[in-house]
């Protein structure tokens, strides 16, 4: 089985820059502002912010507590965009590789955060991650209004 990719965008009328930001230096303040999904992120080795950091995540997905731990592998500040690559938890079951890019495209008033998985599954009769996406899609509206709050 080769790699295989699925792409959702979400438009947001908060700052895309403040939204880069937040994953790239402060993701610990993630669970703050989307409690229903993401419940904790804890930096478990180096320096957040930078390239090989790794955090170890506890969220809420498919209607169950799940964990992962992911690599940061590169942050790209000219494209405001930054890759995590899973190294453990609940989704080495289902895949070989899992890696997750996150990019904003800023125009104003006008954001686009655009959320990019490639993934290569354990066996044929793994799903692809549909419910991820919608996951990654309710983690980016929950983190703009509470951005559009204040």
């Amino acid at each position: 089985m080769g790699l295989s990719s699925r792409t959702v965008q979400i438009k947001i009328k908060s700052s895309g820059d403040v939204f880069h930001e937040l994953w790239k230096t402060d993701p610990h303040q993630v669970p703050s502002l989307t409690p229903t999904t993401i419940q904790n992120c804890q930096t478990h080795e180096g320096e957040v912010g930078t390239v090989g950091s790794v955090l170890l995540w506890n969220y809420f997905h498919d209607g169950k507590d799940r964990v992962s731990k992911t690599q940061i592998m590169e942050i790209d500040e000219g494209k405001k965009s930054i890759t995590f690559k899973l190294l453990e938890g609940d989704l080495t079951e289902l895949y070989k590789t899992f890696i997750i890019h996150v990019h904003v495209d800023t125009h104003g008033l006008s954001n686009l955060v655009t959320w990019t998985v490639e993934y290569e599954k354990l066996s044929p009769d793994v799903p692809d991650p549909d419910t991820l996406m919608e996951f990654y899609e309710k983690v980016t509206k929950d983190i703009e209004t509470h951005h559009l709050k204040n």
